[in-house]
């Protein structure tokens, strides 16, 4: 039994192919209690990384040691194949831009460029020993599915959860497109932190001087956005000062004032130190507080806009103004920011929008019209200064958003958009009862994660400015003046015509062939209609895919048993399935979400080519096989970030070497066993034999409770520690004297070798969620009965533990010989490494004890020399201790015991007695 994975692996692949072991497997299910896993899709763009190795295999254990314990566990595999990801891959394998493509042009190759990309994952996926419906697994780009993404919108829609409406999103300006929460990451970023001045109009109203000029102080780290700025917000419980400083009155929150007028004045006039005057106080400032207020006294106040686009811009109050950054007045442009929309809807303020989709200022932009918004700042921060509003100004480095797939910084920018609504019939507290009551979370602190996510989600934007994905088939009606409207009737229209011919039909048919015949508009009686082109989010592609799979392709009720995905679907594929779910169906699509980290380096670094610390899954296979991949994924703790190096590697191929070991040892010793004829009744066997087996009890039970709760870190170090410990340690090193010995079909020979085919059997089937490849190849080379039958270790059972086997007994009564022999063992290595002996056999031990029980217990022992791998062992009374002895006798040629009856033999003088016998024996039969 050679290893050689890498080159036994493709063809066992090959054989299972021929054999249609899956089609087995599903027969032999067909009927029991099903036991679902969803998967959630991979992105069609590219080939596997060693993220998709993880994820799959961790699936793949459940499902095959679900479908070993009796269940019906189908598995069907889904690809992603729409949306930015897939786009944006194409355009940079082709180095082009949407803008070179008409739409279906550039639909026919995104289909063609996902289609190629699932066919090569799904041999990936093989290759790792995953097994699942290959032949007809879920696509997002099959018509059937994408009738599924049209029926779940119509439903939303009838049930009022979708609206359209202007509103700041997070907006990528290199894709062009709205992003969805899930779709930016954060990254660190240097922007440029300013102190505006905004010029107060009415000072008078608050009792403030008029002979100087008054400045409600702000901060910004976004200057770009000034140009936007429609209002000033404070809090209205918070304590405001006026600071005289002498030639102007900043207004500014209390508690702030004197970190934030210590920094490095832009005025003009600040070189000469004529308005901030430094003295001998901890910060250096001259300043005197003139008025102190309160937040909502501010709001009498109106002040000039900074680049004049409005007159008398308001101060209103809101609750999300904090103390920690800034001035405690927070500069509000409700077209850029969530808040600051909140704010304006409250105060009915206006929307200005003077960037358009490409971040660049528009005419309402002026004097910056042209440019792009980040690379304005430094001429907006001049202008500024220029002006005398700019108070001090900065670089910080924060966390700031950045596209998923560009990874560009994005922009918040307000544009019309289809939302779903997070509050609508309660869909929220709905979302927080099931994640709190009816959904178990592994690890449980995805609960919390997931659940402060939801709390404070906005509305999820359902609408992307792209060219490749499912059309939503809203319509501009004329009679409306042009007003964008979703119709149920139209939409499940649509979705017939989608199940048919797919979607693409809603680009390449004229607005009147996509109707219901006699269409008109509610609202106005008209039937004048336009096709709008917008596509919807792929994370709604995905999100339904409960939907499309349950109720087309397996015919079952939600919800599935299980999701698994990395822990980012916290805020993505976990949330995009539970809200749709719960609004159409009222529950969770899902019974459990289990959660497991990204895979790093070595070190825990993120694994990137520019730190040249990529490791490919296809690489670890290529040189060791798939099943030292599987093994790395079963050894590693997933509810952490996953560690993969060379050297993590290289220990994991010396563990599987001992497990693969303890294999071949036993099949080596099962030559010419036939479990039908030569297994022996329980109470036949070895007292040792017996201990065997009940460890092997343990382990079962051990095994399957660690399986049962997807603790695969667990089930490695048990299986790892029985072979390595109590097999290859005590079990099999005792047994090497019977088993080379004995005769082949002595009692105690047959004892030991029925407990080992009961132990290869085991350890064949447990392990085979994990070493599918090695466990196949072990099956193939060992004894079977002839009732098993089975061609696969994958159509097999999990092993049944027989009653007999577990023995409190047995277990208590070699617990104190056990202990003897690692002391004997530990004395026996001493006097090895002094040169006093070589082999244990070269020795005799004397053990004495004070104790009579002790000494009773262990003489009870039929042969503990055997036991302790010595020649000879005697017990007598004294102070406790082991003596190691050279060993009486002669050493036999044969079992290399040292024996005194060597030599009595005429026949076989090298013999010891017990070797002559067995040996004259032999020659008779």
């Amino acid at each position: 039994m050679k290893a050689g994975l890498s080159q036994k692996e493709p063809l066992m692949l090959g054989r299972w192919q021929n054999d249609k072991l899956y089609q087995s497997i599903r027969q032999k299910s067909k009927g029991a209690t099903p036991f679902i896993l969803h998967d959630g899709p991979p992105y069609a763009n590219g080939h596997i990384h060693i993220g998709h190795a993880l994820n799959k295999i961790l699936k793949d254990m459940i499902v095959k040691y679900k479908t070993m314990k009796g269940f019906d566990a189908l598995y069907i595999p889904g690809w992603d194949c729409h949306g930015l990801p897939i786009e944006h891959q194409l355009l940079k394998d082709m180095k082009a831009s949407k803008a070179d493509f008409d739409t279906l042009a550039f639909r026919k190759k995104a289909n063609e460029y996902a289609m190629k990309f699932v066919d090569i994952q799904r041999e990936e996926f093989k290759r790792l020993g995953i097994f699942a419906q290959w032949d007809d697994p879920y696509l997002t780009l099959s018509p059937h599915y994408e009738y599924w993404i049209l029926k779940s919108l119509a439903e939303l829609t009838k049930k009022g959860y979708i609206y359209r409406s202007l509103k700041p999103v997070n907006w990528c300006y290199s894709c062009e497109t709205a992003l969805a929460e899930a779709e930016v990451e954060h990254e660190n970023k240097e922007s440029p932190a300013v102190f505006v001045k905004f010029q107060v109009e009415n000072p008078g109203i608050l009792n403030l001087p008029t002979d100087k000029k008054v400045f409600l102080l702000v901060w910004t780290t976004t200057p770009w956005t000034l140009l936007a700025n429609v209002a000033v917000a404070a809090h209205s419980d918070f304590d405001y000062v006026c600071v005289d400083l002498g030639n102007e009155i900043l207004i500014i929150e209390k508690g702030l004032s004197e970190r934030v007028l210590s920094k490095q004045s832009c005025h003009p006039e600040s070189s000469e130190g004529s308005h901030l005057q430094r003295d001998s106080s901890p910060l250096g400032l001259r300043m005197t507080i003139i008025k102190e207020l309160k937040g909502v006294e501010l709001t009498k106040l109106t002040y000039v806009h900074p680049f004049g686009k409005l007159q008398h811009c308001k101060v209103v109050t809101a609750d999300y103004v904090t103390k920690e950054d800034g001035t405690g007045l927070v500069h509000t442009a409700p077209g850029h920011g969530q808040d600051d929309f909140q704010t304006g809807l409250r105060y009915n303020l206006p929307i200005l929008m003077p960037v358009n989709s490409k971040g660049v200022f528009t005419e309402e932009g002026a004097p910056f019209n042209g440019q792009f918004v980040f690379k304005a700042n430094d001429q907006i921060i001049a202008n500024l200064q220029e002006r005398g509003l700019l108070y001090a100004a900065q670089k910080i480095t924060h966390a700031y958003p950045h596209c998923w797939r560009c990874k560009n910084p994005i922009i918040f920018r307000a544009t019309e958009q289809w939302f779903l609504s997070i509050d609508h019939s309660n869909l929220r507290s709905q979302l927080r009862e099931i994640i709190e009551d009816e959904v178990i979370w592994i690890p449980s602190a995805g609960r919390e994660r997931i659940l402060g996510m939801v709390n404070t989600r906005p509305d999820w934007c359902l609408s992307r400015q792209r060219l490749w994905g499912v059309p939503i088939p809203a319509l501009s009606c004329k009679g409306c003046k042009g007003q964008q409207k979703l119709f149920v009737e139209v939409i499940e229209h649509v979705a017939m015509l989608v199940k048919k011919h797919g979607s693409d039909i809603w680009f390449e048919k004229d607005v009147n062939e996509l109707l219901p015949a006699g269409f008109k508009c509610p609202d106005c009686g008209g039937h004048d209609f336009q096709k709008t082109q917008d596509i919807l989010d792929v994370w709604f592609d995905s999100g339904v895919s409960h939907q499309a799979v349950f109720h087309e392709m397996i015919h079952s009720p939600l919800p599935a048993d299980l999701y698994l995905e990395g822990s980012d679907q916290h805020r993505g594929w976990f949330q995009s399935s539970l809200i749709p779910s719960v609004a159409m169906d009222k529950k969770a699509p899902y019974k459990q979400v289990l959660t497991h980290g990204f895979v790093v380096d070595g070190a825990g670094r993120k694994m990137s080519k520019s730190l040249g610390n990529v490791i490919k899954p296809q690489e670890i296979i290529g040189a060791y096989g798939a099943d030292i991949l599987r093994l790395w994924v079963a050894s590693s703790s997933y509810n952490e970030d996953v560690r993969v190096s060379k050297e993590i590697i290289d220990r994991l191929v010396d563990a599987y070497r001992k497990i693969r070991n303890t294999l071949r040892y036993i099949l080596g010793n099962l030559h010419g066993f036939q479990p039908d004829k030569d297994c022996l009744e329980y109470d036949q066997l070895l007292e040792l034999d017996r201990w065997a087996l009940n460890r092997l009890a343990a382990v079962i039970e051990a095994m399957d409770q660690a399986y049962e709760r997807y603790d695969f870190v667990q089930v490695f170090k048990t299986v790892y520690s029985f072979c390595n410990e109590d097999l290859s340690s005590i079990y099999l090193d005792i047994l090497k004297d019977r088993l080379y010995t004995c005769p082949a079909y002595s009692k105690e020979r047959l004892s030991a070798q029925t407990v080992l085919y009961y132990i290869l059997d085991a350890l064949t089937r447990i392990l085979a969620p994990v070493l599918v490849f090695t466990a196949e190849e072990t099956l193939g080379l060992s004894p079977k009965r002839p009732f098993v039958g089975a061609g696969s270790v994958h159509c097999l059972s999990w092993p049944v533990i027989d009653k007999e086997w577990i023995s409190a007994e047995i277990e208590e009564k070699f617990k104190g010989a056990l202990n003897m022999r690692d002391l004997v063992l530990k004395a026996l290595d001493e006097h090895r490494k002094s040169g006093k002996i070589g082999s244990g056999l070269e020795a005799k031990v004397v053990i004495t004890s004070d104790d009579p029980v002790s000494l009773k217990y262990f003489k009870s022992f039929k042969d503990f020399a055997s036991f302790c791998i010595v020649s000879q062992v005697e017990f007598k009374e004294g102070p406790q201790g082991i003596a190691v002895l050279p060993a009486d006798g002669i050493k036999c040629a044969r079992c290399w015991n040292w024996r005194t009856d060597v030599g009595q033999s005429s026949v076989h003088p090298a013999l010891c007695g017990r070797c002559a016998e067995i040996v004259m024996s032999s020659s008779l039969m």
